[in-house]
């Protein structure tokens, strides 16, 4: 009975919630009717009211002076963080606006977080934000240093598997999916089906770009919940020498024809010592920015596997660059209407590592759970163990009982910087590893960032020590790993 009730509120809820975000999206829409002047003052009073909804979900977890803050950044129409949102609203097709605003939005910031956060509380274990999944292992390329040119094409997880992922997330609270592999559009048809049967959930797909195609982009547009990120490394020869001649181009159509279709869609960068430059100068962020890429993830190589290249791990110096250089990409010196966040170097805003169920984890083509898409180990699979019990299996709980794995948030990972915290979580839960084409033991892993953590620790320190830190409002943490109210960590 309790269930029915809950299911009966909640669609009152979003029927209510839909309705205003049709309301508030005809004020923020520019039909040419309206002065710059008129369209600015009407937009940041949308803007102040989604705030106010923001904190009716977040509740202590949101501040009074947080909740003013941001209402005092999104105030002014000449901030170039303002101007970017509204860049987006112009350039995005309406009916999949109003869509991306409910299932990521609505469904995924604001009702699934708090349900998320309650979930962490009920079941003692990290419950994630979003949950990443490989539709299948079968890719197109052999891109230099990736693991996926080992994995082969014989794994999947059927469409049954992927939308039984997705119920039991929903359950927990998770309205957000991201697809890797592999290339995920190889599964496009499925994926499709998957957006289709689940509109209360932001989809986002990794994807090489060959796949994309004018039929591709008017199924997209009538879903309304599926993004992709591109994989682009720069200039076209930093590009096409690790994924292959052609390629480049390739990216370059994809992004014309989401522009074309309005279809918001960011870029997916690794970066290594042989690219960094490349991938942060003036003239490729412009390049993406006026193709129509409004964000974009960067990640830093991991050598993981048997094809891995432990040369393309950035220097100390490259990897010092690269936090500044994106951070000031994001400062208001910059006016680039272009949104970057570092995967490795950004961890002081998500509390460190993310992974093992704590903001996210990965499935693989075989069904197996592993903390890290770029960790290879599990002791559950999809198809033995539900959702809930792989979050509370030996493996997680170890990441959850552990993290933050270091203090210093610019060392943030159990493989790359803390080797050792790696090495000690597989002995003690048994997990085994993963890439069943190409064997790969913890130790075999630990032995390729061993060096390059011993370079990197005296400098994150000091890179550390030189930034202001805050205490946030909420750590998603165990209870013994929380910060004190007094700001003081627990030893």
């Amino acid at each position: 009975m309790g269930n029915v009730v809950k299911n009966v509120r909640y669609k009152a809820e979003r029927a209510a919630v839909s309705k205003v975000v049709d309301g508030l999206y005809n004020k923020l829409k520019n039909d040419g009717s309206l002065s710059k002047e008129e369209t600015d003052s009407a937009r940041t009073d949308v803007y102040l009211k989604i705030v106010d909804l923001a904190k009716k979900f977040y509740k202590e977890g949101f501040t009074d002076e947080a909740c003013a803050n941001v209402k005092n950044y999104l105030s002014d129409p000449q901030n170039r963080w303002v101007k970017l949102i509204n860049s987006v609203l112009d350039e995005t097709d309406p009916e999949y606006a109003k869509k991306l605003i409910m299932s990521l939005g609505y469904e995924a910031f604001l009702r699934g977080t708090a349900q998320i956060r309650e979930s962490r509380e009920k079941y003692g274990c990290n419950i994630p934000w979003l949950i990443l999944f490989d539709p299948t292992m079968a890719c197109n390329m052999h891109c230099v240093g990736c693991w996926s040119g080992t994995y082969g094409h014989k794994d999947n997880l059927s469409l049954e598997e992927m939308d039984s992922i997705v119920t039991q997330g929903k359950a927990l609270g998770t309205h957000l999916y991201m697809m890797t592999g592999g290339e995920p559009l190889v599964r496009k048809k499925d994926i499709l089906r998957l957006c289709e049967k689940h509109p209360d959930c932001f989809f986002a797909a990794y994807t090489n770009s060959t796949l994309i195609d004018e039929q591709l982009c008017e199924d997209v547009l009538r879903c309304g919940n599926l993004l992709f990120l591109l994989s682009i490394e720069g200039t076209p020869q930093t590009n096409d020498a690790r994924r292959g001649e052609g390629h480049y181009d390739t990216v370059m159509k994809a992004m014309d024809l989401l522009k074309k279709y309005g279809i918001p869609f960011g870029i997916s960068v690794c970066y290594t010592s042989q690219n960094i430059e490349a991938v942060t100068s003036d003239e490729f962020l412009q390049m993406v920015a006026e193709k129509g890429a409004r964000f974009g993830f960067y990640f830093h190589y991991m050598p993981v596997g048997s094809n891995a290249v432990p040369s393309l791990m950035p220097s100390v110096e490259q990897r010092k660059y690269m936090i500044d250089r994106i951070r000031y990409i994001r400062s208001e010196e910059c006016d680039l209407q272009f949104y970057p966040m570092d995967f490795q170097n950004d961890g002081e805003y998500v509390g460190g590592c993310i992974a093992g169920g704590r903001n996210y984890f990965h499935i693989n083509a075989h069904g197996d759970a592993e903390p890290c898409v770029f960790i290879h180990f599990s002791d559950s699979n999809i198809r033995e163990k539900t959702i809930l019990e792989m979050l509370q299996s030996p493996l997680f709980m170890a990441y959850h009982e552990g993290q933050p794995f270091n203090r210093n948030h610019l060392r943030p990972c159990p493989m790359l910087e803390n080797p050792d915290k790696l090495r000690g979580i597989i002995a003690k839960t048994g997990a085994h590893q993963t890439n069943l084409e190409s064997e790969e033991t913890v130790e075999q892993l630990c032995a390729k960032t061993d060096e390059y953590a011993g370079k990197w620790a005296p400098a994150a320190q000091e890179k550390w020590d030189s930034m202001t830190h805050k205490t946030p409002a909420y750590e998603n943490y165990a209870p013994e790993q929380r910060t004190k109210k007094d700001g003081q960590k627990r030893a």
